[in-house]
């Protein structure tokens, strides 16, 4: 199991060589940033679309990313690939004392609450609920995590209606904002209102706008396909009957699957 493991290693160590490839080479941690976040969100895509062969080759990508990383650190004596997984294991069983250590549990929640503790006393330079909280995931998901943060130290609505009453409030102060500056802040509002109320129904607003992006990249394809005319030519009430059609023939396709 683990030969093709060290042959791809191998491979990235060639690449990396004087005698190997030249844009390999010149890769560094930053340069490769765009790639790690790319492939993690095309191994997503692939799950989304329940397509083991296409999960298979997107997880590849994603060690190769891991592999380059570590094989770049190792030339610079920071780290090596042996050193990460030194390190994930060490803190999977450390967090794990349900399974690995005599810590009884009874529930998921249970494990979740000494995931949490455990990791606190892992990083005691952490002062804050809000430290830790990655700068370069999206702002959806950034949104989600720091008010999950907020609700663990009891900063959370009464109920949803108060949620409600929140949302729209926003909505009435981006309408009565001025400058451009307080459009963006009052809109901003707006999204971390709306991910609030996707939290307290248990919805994940990134997964829930990349659905919504899907559906409307299908619909859109579909009135393409519809169109007796060239798309910049349909006035508004003619973009909606070829919307409204194009919304039809997706569902008559689906349910005669």
């Amino acid at each position: 199991m683990h030969k093709n493991l060290e042959d791809l290693i191998k491979t990235i160590e060639i690449l990396r060589s004087p005698n190997g490839c030249q844009w390999d080479r010149e890769q560094t941690h930053a340069t490769l940033k765009r790639n790690m976040l790319e492939e993690a969100y095309e191994a997503v895509d692939a799950i989304d679309d329940n397509d083991p062969k296409h999960l298979k080759e997107e997880l590849g990508d994603v060690l190769l990313q891991v592999i380059l990383h570590s094989q770049i650190a190792s030339e610079y004596g920071e780290f090596t690939l042996e050193d990460v997984a030194e390190g994930i294991n060490k803190k999977l069983i450390h967090r794990h004392p349900h399974v690995f250590g005599n810590t009884k549990v009874n529930s998921t929640s249970e494990i979740l609450d000494n995931w949490e503790k455990l990791k606190k006393e892992e990083k005691p330079h952490r002062t804050s609920l809000m430290d830790g909280i990655s700068k370069s995931q999206s702002a959806l998901m950034s949104a989600l995590k720091i008010s999950k943060k907020a609700v663990k130290a009891g900063f959370e609505w009464p109920n949803e209606q108060n949620l409600y009453d929140c949302f729209f409030s926003e909505i009435e102060e981006f309408k009565n904002a001025k400058t451009q500056d307080e459009k963006e802040d009052e809109l901003g509002d707006i999204l971390f209102a709306v991910v609030n109320l996707a939290r307290w129904n248990k919805i994940d607003a990134e997964q829930a706008l990349l659905r919504a992006n899907k559906k409307f990249m299908t619909r859109f394809r579909m009135m393409e396909q519809l169109a007796v005319k060239d798309l910049n030519s349909y006035n508004l009430d003619e973009y909606d009957v070829l919307w409204k059609k194009a919304k039809t023939a997706l569902k008559q396709a689906k349910e005669s699957v």
